[in-house]
């Protein structure tokens, strides 16, 4: 009797122990392979080079042509030549963020993911944490091929000496695209369409600006309004990308809650709807 009762208990617990079961870092690697097999990825990617370091050299050129600003000094910082390209490669970001979820939707993959794996809140996590290294690594090699190519047009380089006027602007520069994705694959996570999520993606990186910014002739009582565009994702990131030493947090502050508020609203639709 003892013996019968104990074998299924030690099946189990051999299960359990399996090294087949799936891991969170097993997880992170399916994502990593369903992210990297996709060709919309490296044309993303692509596009995204292309667009910063075409736009940095272009940018480069230009200013230099343009001469020395007040004091003598360069017209513009060579840090800001390298993140000023940012304000477009942020949609290519906040795309790629929304597509590397919404075709697992069209395809039907994403059953296949959360029959593997159940804990859909796990699901997220390693989608949001893939998508984030391979944006982040991405954007550190584009500054540094951007760098390169542009020391040759700027006056003067980066200077390395200062932190704030280098590597501290660079750094959030790399975190701005990161929320930029994020926000994009919440989006994708939420409307689970891949022209629904990037029409929200461009509406809330692009668009709002915009329009915020046509109530600054509206007169004092939208004043408010003026003033909260400067939290928005776009406005935020620019400021956090920005040399010298102003007080930053509020921007920084604004950037986790845009990357946080969709990817919960994402982790809320995922529990509750059917996939």
């Amino acid at each position: 009797m003892t013996a019968v009762t104990s074998e299924p208990a030690l099946r189990t617990r051999s299960a359990s122990t399996s090294p087949s079961r799936l891991t969170f870092a097993r997880l992170l690697s399916s994502e990593w392979i369903k992210l990297v097999s996709l060709r919309s990825t490296w044309w993303s990617l692509a596009v995204a080079a292309v667009l910063s370091i075409g736009l940095s050299a272009l940018i480069a050129a230009v200013t230099r042509d343009l001469g020395a600003g007040p004091g003598g000094g360069p017209s513009l910082a060579a840090v800001n030549v390298i993140l000023l390209p940012t304000q477009f490669t942020m949609l290519v970001a906040g795309i790629l963020g929304a597509i590397a979820i919404t075709g697992e939707y069209s395809t039907g993959m994403i059953r296949s993911t959360l029959t593997a794996q159940p804990r859909r809140g796990a699901v997220l996590a390693a989608k949001a944490i893939v998508v984030s290294l391979v944006l982040a690594a991405t954007t550190v090699v584009i500054y540094a091929i951007a760098i390169l190519v542009t020391a040759p047009l700027v006056t003067t380089g980066v200077d390395w000496s200062d932190a704030s006027q280098s590597v501290i602007p660079l750094a959030f520069g790399v975190f701005a695209m990161v929320v930029y994705a994020l926000i994009g694959l919440g989006f994708g996570f939420v409307v689970r369409n891949g022209a629904g999520a990037i029409a929200a993606t461009v509406g809330v990186l692009f668009v709002l600006p915009i329009v915020f910014s046509l109530f600054s002739i509206a007169g004092e009582s939208w004043q408010w309004l003026v003033d909260a565009a400067q939290y928005l994702p776009s406005n935020a990131g620019g400021t956090l990308a920005s040399t010298g030493g102003s007080d930053k947090l509020p921007a920084f502050l604004a950037m986790v809650a845009w990357a946080v508020v969709p990817l919960g609203l994402g982790w809320t639709v995922l529990r509750t709807r059917d996939a």
